[in-house]
């Protein structure tokens, strides 16, 4: 009889990585390779419902529910414990010093104490996490402590829509901390493994571009910028009749008419290159910095093609496709292609399934 010691081990657990974003589900399963590294053993994308989340909000818990149904079927896993996150947006983070000899629980009331001067509201209206990120600057005596605080509700609905299709969230993090977690595993691919180079994280989703330039994994300067594929799925509407879904499936299976990539493709690329290169500028304009070296792109329009030769043409820089599965094996039941297609927009679902290694 085989014995499960997998609550003696959390990295023998299997564990999803769950993205809920405001266009689709995103989930991806690894696990431990036999000769060491990582292999994908599962991923699945399942289009939301229109308006089933609006600007980071749950705003439908039963189709989002529905729809994890959907992608857990279409996995064929039995794990029931995931990962999930909020938007960048909805968490407020600080750092503090704090003394290093405080016991936990004592160091629980010293960050409740410093929470209150930085939240806008109650504690009882928020869930409040910190961890100690090490020796603070100033000294052996201090230490660094990142806090985190959201309102109970951008988490309690999360965990709803888990519970209603029978999961169980083990881990809730930060949008922003899982794509950075899987950004690193990009990172290795570039020219001397991306050290001492600035790099341009650029993640365009469905409503909004989010820019992070990174520095040998130290964070330099974030935006957003409202851009997205919303915008090239209403145009595609617009021009051939179609409804949202049927535009979406449409522009994924790469079945539209011939004048698509000339007349609504082409244009919508230009934007995009140009708002890549704006927030390029606005970098350069906040910071002593004046040179990126790589633009790394991830996101459902970085699946798009011709993207990365748009953004060259316009930036001189660059620019690169994010696949955070590159060093990965692949089990049996995942096609290289389709992954390969999906793989810079799984990048938030790869970040939190890489939390099952978590010391």
């Amino acid at each position: 009889m085989q014995i499960d010691l997998s609550i003696f081990n959390p990295s023998n657990r299997p564990l999803i990585g769950l993205d809920i974003s405001s266009s689709s589900i995103k989930m991806v399963e690894l696990s431990r390779a036999d000769r060491g590294g990582m292999k994908v053993e599962r991923y699945a994308i399942e289009l939301l419902p229109h308006d089933a989340v609006v600007d980071g909000k749950i705003v439908n818990i039963e189709a989002i529910t529905e729809t994890i149904e959907k992608a857990l079927r279409r996995m064929g896993t039995n794990a029931k414990l995931v990962a999930m996150a909020l938007p960048t947006a909805a968490v407020i983070t600080k750092k503090i010093i704090l003394p290093a000899h405080l016991r936990e629980q004592e160091m629980e009331v010293q960050v409740e104490s410093e929470a209150n001067q930085y939240i806008p509201f109650a504690l009882e209206e928020v869930n409040l996490d910190f961890q100690v990120m090490g020796p603070a600057p100033s000294g052996p005596d201090e230490v660094e402590v990142l806090l985190a605080a959201s309102r109970k509700e951008m988490v309690d609905d999360r965990v709803a829509c888990a519970l209603g299709a029978k999961l169980k969230a083990w881990v809730m993090d930060i949008e922003a901390y899982a794509a950075q977690a899987a950004f690193e595993l990009v990172e290795t691919q570039l020219p001397a493994g991306g050290r001492d180079q600035c790099i341009a994280l650029v993640d365009v989703g469905a409503n909004v571009m989010n820019v992070t330039m990174m520095r040998n994994d130290q964070t330099l300067y974030n935006r957003e910028q409202a851009f997205g594929g919303a915008q090239l799925t209403q145009d595609i509407m617009r021009t051939y009749g179609m409804s949202g879904d049927e535009a979406e499936a449409a522009k994924r299976s790469g079945s539209l008419p011939d004048n698509y990539e000339k007349e609504i493709l082409g244009p919508f690329l230009e934007s995009m290159a140009q708002e890549v290169a704006r927030a390029l500028q606005f970098f350069f304009t906040s910071t002593q910095y004046t040179q990126i070296d790589h633009i790394v792109l991830s996101g459902g329009c970085a699946t798009l093609p011709n993207v990365s030769e748009a953004i060259f043409a316009h930036t001189q820089v660059n620019t690169v496709i994010a696949n955070p599965f590159t060093n990965m094996t692949l089990a049996s039941r995942v096609k290289a292609r389709a992954l390969l297609a999906d793989a810079p927009s799984l990048m938030i679902a790869c970040g939190l399934a890489l939390r099952r290694f978590d010391q």
